[in-house]
């Protein structure tokens, strides 16, 4: 069997077939191949004998994580996994692909080792195809893929990416991005999509890609049968066989080599599949030619911030948190007034704490269409997915409102995790990443991504390591973490150095010695000096106020050197504090710095 004939023809789904076939499916249907191998077989053989070039074994999810065992399961499932596809395929010319898919990990996980188990017990057992298939980004593929040549220089590395019908990973990854990358690895032999979309929508992608000289690569599509649909707690895919071979000999007629199914796919759709390419004739390759198109040109919009560093301003941002409740009335004052003090945008929290509040990206726009405030909404990665996400980036770009700032954000407290669900399917950088990626596509006009820098971060390095991971997806200006701590400064000094990025240094006024206290023990990210800790025993309310400015102002002017700007942060609404701590600001924001004294005196 030769890989390169056109069309080359794959399986379909296993796993959603084998649960609408068994009588009493095992939840992991990897743990089939020790115990229901006749059904696994039997599937293959099904495949098979509807005409498909290639199967690949049951082992999609056959790492330690996802069928929760250790080293002696996960070996005795690859090894059976193999062997009965082998088995299978005894008497015909069809190729066993090892089949390994992504595998579940913690965002600072590292998964080289269980990747690498996993493909020496294949190479161990003579595998020469491998399928990698339904990622979302192409992590630890291309070291894989150079590890396995090394091993065996004649081995065939097919890798496949998971797109939704817009073009995007779960992990906000481009497609397009994601398979140009692939195709100009020279470990990598064939690269494509598979699974979340179904035929028409990858169709309809695969016609924007605009591969050049695709008729001589190698890439694949298998798209699931159609989309989901869930019926009591089952998944169901309710388009026809007939329509998805249709639509698979579109794809085909594009110049893709490799074609099969995935989910909710089964024999049946394979033998129509087939039946359906067997009249394709090389004439009718003819890859989609994208017509001329007229160019439309961007209206430019200054992003008013970045204007105002570049001409040498250290801009103002202040931190106001949004209301938990609908009295807006407060928030709105507060916000008039730091106006009239002549700061230069107003940052808005995203549910700190993992509290609701007043959604930060509805507050931006009224802020900006009411009081022509430059806001700047928080963007957590804890409260919505990757499509959400996009929805509101939309409707902010719509709005005119071009900063924002991404954030993890903070995990839900541990005693509401039985109701509430955090949803961490992406981090900061990631979230950059993809903003980074609509702001060349989609965008009117791009957003300035902005991001978190702890500088109290106890191995700081480690924080620089994030930041420039940051940067490197689309992260161009960082907020700190307020400076309270000699530790904090030297740190904010070292990130000046190193990052090249712009930095707006952080600003927290202490109200009481019971907040210090609070906050030194209890905020994540916030570290308090004990010589300023100290400084608030037995003060008045009054007394701690002044003392709050005094010290506020005199981090402002010591970090003054370090920074692009400054962001201040409101404690419990205390707009008077910050108000007279502006006013310094914008005071040694001058060119003659000496002439001004901050008013301590209230």
């Amino acid at each position: 069997m030769n890989i390169k004939q056109r069309p080359f023809i794959f399986d379909g789904a296993m796993g959603t077939y084998y649960a609408s076939i068994s009588h009493n499916p095992l939840a992991r249907c990897e743990l089939a191949n020790i115990y229901d191998r006749n059904t696994i077989v039997n599937i293959h053989k099904q495949y098979i004998d509807a005409g498909c070039n290639a199967i690949r074994t049951n082992t999609f999810g056959a790492n330690r994580i996802s069928l929760e065992s250790g080293y002696d399961t996960l070996k005795e499932v690859i090894v059976k996994g193999y062997e009965i596809a082998m088995e299978a395929v005894k008497g015909t010319d069809v190729l066993v692909f090892a089949d390994i898919g992504p595998i579940p990990s913690s965002e600072t996980e590292d998964l080289w080792e269980a990747y690498e188990e996993i493909v020496d017990l294949f190479l161990e057992l003579g595998a020469k195809y491998f399928i990698f298939e339904t990622f979302s980004s192409d992590e630890y593929l291309y070291d894989l893929s150079r590890y396995i040549k090394t091993k065996n220089s004649q081995a065939f590395i097919l890798t496949e990416f998971a797109i939704s019908p817009e073009g995007f990973t779960r992990l906000g990854k481009s497609g397009r991005a994601l398979i140009e990358k692939a195709l100009g690895n020279t470990y990598i032999d064939g690269c494509g999509f598979n699974c979340f979309s179904g035929p028409s929508h990858l169709l309809k992608f695969v016609k924007n890609l605009h591969i050049e000289n695709i008729e001589n690569r190698i890439i694949s599509i298998m798209p699931n049968s159609g989309y989901p649909t869930i019926i009591n707690n089952r998944t169901f895919f309710e388009n026809s066989k007939e329509y998805f071979a249709e639509k698979v000999l579109e794809i085909a007629k594009q110049g893709i080599a490799i074609l099969g199914g995935c989910c909710g796919t089964t024999p049946d759709y394979i033998r129509e599949t087939v039946a359906k390419l067997k009249g394709l004739s090389s004439v009718e390759i003819i890859p989609y030619k994208k017509e001329q198109e007229t160019t439309v040109r961007k209206a430019v919009v200054t992003n008013i911030l970045l204007e105002k560093i570049k001409n040498g301003r250290k801009i103002i941002a202040v931190e106001l948190d949004p209301p938990v409740d609908t009295n807006i009335d407060r928030f709105m004052d507060n916000a008039k007034i730091l106006k009239e003090l002549g700061i230069d945008a107003i940052t808005i929290a995203d549910c700190p704490i993992a509290r609701a509040r007043v959604d930060s990206s509805l507050l931006a726009c009224k802020l900006k269409r009411e009081l022509d405030i430059t806001p700047i909404p928080h963007l957590t990665c804890r409260d919505r997915n990757i499509n959400a996400t996009k929805a509101l980036l939309l409707g902010l770009n719509i709005e005119g409102i071009n900063n924002v700032l991404v954030v993890t954000g903070d995990p839900i407290p541990l005693a509401q995790r039985d109701e509430i669900k955090a949803m961490f399917s992406f981090n900061s950088a990631i979230l950059a990443n993809y903003i980074t990626t609509l702001n060349n596509t989609v965008f009117s006009h791009p957003f300035n991504i902005c991001a978190a820098l702890n500088v109290n971060a106890r191995n700081f390095n480690s924080q620089l390591a994030h930041a420039k991971n940051k940067m490197e997806n689309g992260v161009n200006m960082f907020l700190t973490q307020p400076i309270l701590t000699e530790q904090a400064f030297e740190n904010l000094k070292i990130a000046r150095e190193r990052l090249g990025a712009k930095i707006l240094g952080g600003i927290i006024p202490i109200v009481s010695y019971k907040n210090a206290c609070f906050m030194n023990n209890e905020i994540s990210g916030i570290n308090i000096s004990e010589e300023i800790i100290d400084s608030y025993k037995g003060v008045t309310k009054e007394e701690a106020g002044k003392l709050a400015v005094k010290i506020s102002c005199e981090i402002a002017k010591k970090i003054y050197p370090y920074v692009d700007g400054y962001y201040v942060i409101t404690p419990f609404n205390r707009i008077d504090i910050v108000s007279e701590i502006i006013k310094y600001i914008r005071g040694i924001t001058c060119t003659k710095i000496e002439d001004y004294q901050c008013n301590l005196s209230g």
